[in-house]
């Protein structure tokens, strides 16, 4: 159990300012183009979850998030930032996401059916990642 712990962490370690980099990257864009402001943006190692947005202002984001296609990473992060809005997954909620991400539908669908397949191991998504090109379902410009 402690060799797997150690592992993990030294992955998480290693991925870490990647995804940064991205995340923020993204981050950027998605605030100016569409006006979301933010506190602070925090990368973990979630067992769960891909993004999470606090009633702070405060974003969390998976590193794994790295390992997916750049549209299914994008739509975590315009998931997250409109809960900046609407911190509830109710119908305005889904309303703010649809306007930046009108096929938001297929990206959810998909981003579920990879965690029903390969759960957010790492090793799962890099396989995944080196198997599928970039992603089909975006229509909108990155």
């Amino acid at each position: 159990m402690f060799f797997k712990k150690k592992r993990a962490r030294t992955q998480y370690q290693k991925y870490k300012e990647d995804a940064r980099q991205i995340i923020h990257q993204r981050l950027a864009y998605y605030a100016e183009r569409y006006g979301f402001t933010f506190n602070r943006v925090s990368i973990r190692d979630t067992k769960r979850s891909w993004g999470s947005c606090s009633s702070k202002g405060n974003l969390n984001f998976s590193y794994k998030l790295l390992f997916l296609t750049p549209c299914l990473c994008d739509y975590v992060i315009v998931h997250e930032l409109c809960h900046l809005r609407q911190l509830n997954h109710g119908p305005l909620f889904w309303q703010e996401v649809k306007k930046i991400i009108p096929e938001y539908v297929a990206l959810m669908t998909a981003l579920r059916n990879i965690e029903r397949v390969s759960g957010t191991s790492l090793k799962a998504l890099e396989t995944l990642q080196k198997k599928t090109a970039r992603s089909k379902l975006c229509t909108y410009h990155l």
